[in-house]
């Protein structure tokens, strides 16, 4: 696929989970009441998952797909150093898809990632209150031809 989109490993889960843009440890902490160190290297069992590197070798992002279409992604501060490339590779990866709707809900808050949706092709729909502490969180879907 791509030099910088890998198959995901326990030891790449925990590395994002161990050094999460504070935006995205927010989303998973407050937004779904989750342990990241915890619960990301468990979730990346299951489903579809792919860690994403930078041009300097180091841990991006992991990414996933769950078997109803439900997309899922997680960064390091090192896309804050590789924007261009992070969020071509996340095209990448997402325009690689075949299923019918990609969907998720995203924190409010989470500027940057609201922000490579829509690059992405997302669209932002209805705003609700969301998880254990019923935060705003935006659902966002992209249908594929």
């Amino acid at each position: 696929m791509s030099k910088f989109i890998h198959p995901v490993t326990l030891e790449a889960a925990y590395e994002v989970a161990s050094n999460l843009r504070p935006e995205d440890q927010e989303e998973c902490v407050e937004g779904h009441g989750l342990i990241p160190t915890i619960d990301i290297p468990l979730s990346c069992m299951k489903g579809d998952n792919v860690y994403f590197t930078v041009p300097d070798g180091r841990i991006a992002g992991l990414a996933g797909i769950e078997e109803d279409g439900r997309v899922w992604m997680l960064c390091t501060p090192a896309i804050l150093d590789f924007p261009l490339t992070f969020a071509r590779e996340a095209k990448r990866f997402i325009e690689s898809r075949t299923e019918r709707v990609l969907w998720n809900y995203v924190d409010k808050r989470n500027t940057v990632h609201i922000k490579l949706l829509k690059f992405l092709g997302f669209t932002l729909l209805e705003e609700i209150p969301f998880g254990p502490n019923q935060l705003p969180f935006i659902r966002f879907e992209r249908w594929n031809q």
